[in-house]
């Protein structure tokens, strides 16, 4: 019998891995604590090797119609001088898109398609997991209401999957005693707002150095009247309390915009772009020590549950989706759960470890680093204190090491009999 997946946790992770479920013939249902969801956040990127599993679950028309193709990526001193770019997506040669996409309607998009395809039934929201117990036949999971409620609602199935999250309780139940939260000494400020398209429209960008940064890039295709939702992240250094530290405090922009008065690139006013904002998210940069193991049992972690990480190289998302696909193919090629789980996790876990500490050392942004501390104030039309084959060795070591390489993501394709479907 096709093992009974419970998924806790209705994020995009949760989701993408309940329609992977269902593709290979395997039973699902989500479990996600918020009883109703609305588009919140701000923007997320969907890197080439992720996307190629959306596109395989047949959304990439739902998906162009919501986000924007990125062309290409800009790393930038924080006076707008170009230290390094490079294509991005189709334009760098890959077989599938670079999506730049409003987090809240991706995750409106799946839960759309998990309705359509498993049935409204199969996507239960306000049930927040309260805890789970095993043995060698089943799984039993203990669902709260999350408004007010006092019931509980015992679940079986035969694999348990913790897609809940950077504070995940099914995480807490394999680890206990993990302790806080690891916090960089760095906080984000995120937001989205309306402005008008820069350079050809589908470019991203970071600026800055350790002291100060930016990451701007469009989320939407242009509006009637010309204009795109554009993502923003700020970031500074700041004292966090990891025993406190959440992913969703609001906050005023006006408290964030006068730090970027004077960030003028002629083609976008960065401090403008923040102040045109109603209320802006604060994120702490977070994140765990990678686990030694993700399953016990029946039981197992997926995405930020897994391996939270800091979002330098954009990758979060993606590796959640990714998670999703290697946990269905082992569940559908083992009769086993229990075993399905822990091939599963040794084909994930050592990579994302891998990526979680390597995001601790900024990932590919560290070049912005190495310009401000090189460069002597000469360099005005573009960078040159920093060998050029030193900024592609650092972006291509960590596209090899987060999987999309494009050479990495061609030779897929041609297993695959071709690229994009």
């Amino acid at each position: 019998m096709s093992p009974r997946v419970l998924v806790a946790g209705g994020g995009i992770g949760g989701l993408t891995a309940a329609l992977l479920l269902d593709r290979r013939g395997l039973d699902a249902t989500v479990f996600e604590s918020v009883r109703d969801p609305r588009e919140f956040g701000s923007g997320i990127n969907l890197l080439p090797h992720s996307v190629r599993i959306l596109h395989d679950l047949g959304l990439g028309d739902r998906l162009d119609a919501l986000a924007v193709r990125t062309s290409e990526l800009r790393f930038l001193s924080e006076d707008g001088v170009l230290i390094w770019s490079e294509p991005r997506g189709i334009e760098a040669g890959n077989p599938w898109p670079q999506y730049s996409i409003h987090r809240g309607r991706l995750q409106a998009l799946l839960m759309d398609v998990v309705r359509e395809r498993l049935g409204p039934d199969r996507l239960r929201t306000g049930r927040h997991l309260d805890g789970f117990t095993q043995d060698r036949r089943a799984v039993r999971a203990r669902f709260a209401e999350t408004r007010g409620g006092t019931a509980v609602e015992e679940v079986e199935g035969e694999v348990l999957v913790g897609a809940d999250g950077l504070h995940s309780a099914v995480r807490a139940q394999l680890a206990p005693g993990e302790g806080p939260l690891v916090a960089s000494g760095l906080t984000l400020w995120r937001g989205a707002a309306p402005a008008a398209p820069f350079l050809d429209g589908r470019t991203m960008f970071m600026a800055g150095s350790d002291r100060q940064k930016v990451v701007v890039y469009p989320i939407t295709p242009p509006d009637a009247d010309g204009m795109v939702l554009t993502n923003w992240v700020a970031e500074r250094p700041a004292v966090v309390d990891p025993s406190t530290a959440d992913w969703n405090s609001p906050v005023d922009p006006a408290s964030i915009a006068p730090w970027y008065d004077d960030w003028d690139f002629g083609w976008l006013h960065v401090g403008r772009l923040i102040a045109g904002n109603e209320v802006a998210w604060e994120f702490p940069m977070v994140d765990r020590e990678p686990l030694e193991h993700w399953s016990s049992g029946r039981v197992t972690l997926l995405g930020d549950a897994a391996h939270p990480m800091r979002p330098n190289g954009s990758n979060g998302a993606s590796q959640a989706i990714l998670d999703g696909e290697a946990l269905a193919d082992a569940l559908a090629a083992g009769s086993d759960p229990e075993e399905a789980l822990l091939a599963y996790e040794a084909g994930r876990r050592p990579a994302t470890s891998e990526l979680v500490l390597a995001n601790r050392q900024a990932g590919p942004e560290r070049v912005m680093q190495w310009v401000h501390d090189r460069c002597d104030g000469r360099c005005t039309d573009r960078h040159t204190c920093v060998p050029a084959g030193d900024l592609e060795r650092e972006a291509m070591a960590y596209k090899h090491l987060a999987g999309f390489d494009p050479a990495q993501l061609a030779a897929r394709a041609r297993d695959r009999g071709g690229g994009p479907r």
